[in-house]
């Protein structure tokens, strides 16, 4: 399989993995343990681990894959 071919797939599970985690962390309630009317940095606290927890993720999947010999 050529290098630019794993590429494009890995910008996928990227894309993808961003827009899992900021689906899921949607569902916890950060105005619970934020101070009051500080919206723009519990936004920015979202986006930083929503980015976080996709590299992660998507590290995850390809070694997983990796290491099952499915790739």
């Amino acid at each position: 399989m050529k290098m630019a071919n794993i590429m494009n797939y890995k910008l996928l599970v990227y894309i993808f993995n961003i827009m899992l985690c900021i689906f899921s962390l949607s569902g916890i309630n950060f105005e619970s343990f934020i101070k009051k009317n500080r919206i723009w940095e519990t936004r920015i606290l979202v986006i930083t681990l929503s980015l976080a927890l996709a590299y992660l993720l998507t590290c995850f999947v390809f070694e997983f894959l990796s290491v099952s010999k499915i790739t």
